[in-house]
């Protein structure tokens, strides 16, 4: 009876004992605790193991006391893997809930906004000040890579550069990530964004891809209005069909920053600047595009609307971006006169 009774109270004390230890386990893991490095990036380097990663967590206070996550990932989970990357551990935060965040690998993205309408030198000089690499890079060197045209020969195989098919729209990178790669995302990105049916959309205009590119890239710079980009659209197929010079000032703004002179401000020289850009003196498109297209200039370089229209003038009116329409010389003279006093008014003021 005696030995009996032993073997009960033994019985009950290792229950009890296991019942403390479980309990103690998984409170310690379940239970959250603060820390001061919530706003701080914690870097698991790549190849470290379990003991070094516990490590580096109570180092950082993000687990203050690391033995009952050493028992669960000996004896309990031994197969889960804890990826390498670059964490943020919001405060409060419990060891369970650090384990499940360490096996999904994340490194530190940045986002990089690429505005349409841009020229690939900004769009270089962007990227240069984002992504610092080792060896750094200058903006020259990143626009450099920008003449690596055979990401796109398939498209435009004239192309002597990228621009035109830097596509504009928000990317997000991983810090570090080389300029190169940025730049082929963004080529990779037009090609998504090209629908298949443009092509002969582009066919039944009398015109290849390049071209539509092309004229979508003044028109991306002509107008910020979606409604009536279509309507640019015409006056520029117009003026093209009558031989009359397209007379677009951002080509000009274009030959500066290709002469590396653009200050802000179109001077009497780069309007009368001898230069295949200079659509104020040279019939027809420009050699090629002369900045980044979004979806819808595409789109209304493929679909102008059908009128008899060769000019348009900012609608003072509106101050909305919209324009006035015209196909009369006279009327358009006009409109160009209002829109003058108006803006030597502002210039006043």
């Amino acid at each position: 009876m005696k030995f009996v009774r032993s073997l009960k109270v033994i019985f009950i004390m290792v229950i009890l004992i296991a019942g403390g230890f479980a309990f103690w386990l998984y409170n310690d893991l379940h239970s959250p605790v603060r820390h001061n490095n919530a706003k701080k990036y914690i870097v698991i380097e790549q190849g470290s193991t379990s003991n070094s990663i516990l490590g580096v967590l109570r180092d950082h206070d993000v687990l203050q006391a690391p033995l009952a996550t050493k028992i669960y990932l000996r004896f309990f989970n031994r197969d889960v893997k804890m990826e390498a990357g670059d964490y943020k551990f919001p405060s409060p935060i419990s060891p369970i809930e650090v384990i499940n965040q360490l096996k999904h690998g994340k490194r530190r993205t940045r986002t990089l906004t690429i505005p349409e309408g841009w020229t690939r030198f900004e769009i270089a000089k962007r990227i240069s000040k984002a992504f610092p690499v080792e060896p750094l890079m200058s903006e020259k060197e990143v626009l450099a890579l920008m003449d690596d045209t055979s990401l796109i020969q398939e498209i435009d195989s004239e192309t002597k550069s990228l621009e035109g098919y830097l596509y504009p729209t928000t990317y997000e990178f991983e810090f570090g990530t080389h300029p190169k790669e940025i730049i082929a995302k963004m080529v990779k990105q037009f090609k998504l964004v090209w629908q298949p049916e443009w092509d002969g959309l582009a066919l039944e205009l009398g015109r290849t891809k390049r071209e539509i590119v092309i004229i979508a890239s003044l028109i991306e710079n002509e107008s910020k209005i979606d409604s009536e980009r279509n309507l640019v659209a015409s006056v520029i197929y117009n003026r093209l069909e009558k031989g009359i010079p397209l007379g677009i000032d951002a080509t000009n703004v274009y030959i500066a920053r290709l002469l590396g002179r653009w200050d802000g401000i179109i001077h009497k020289s780069d309007v009368e600047v001898d230069h295949p850009y200079n659509t104020r003196r040279v019939v027809g498109l420009p050699p090629g595009p002369i900045s980044s297209p979004s979806r819808t200039a595409i789109e209304a370089a493929l679909h102008p609307a059908q009128t008899d229209n060769l000019y348009y003038v900012l609608n003072i009116q509106a101050q909305d971006g919209s324009h006035h329409f015209y196909s009369s010389a006279i009327e358009f003279a006009k409109g160009k006169a209002d829109y003058q006093r108006w803006l030597a008014g502002q210039r006043a003021n």
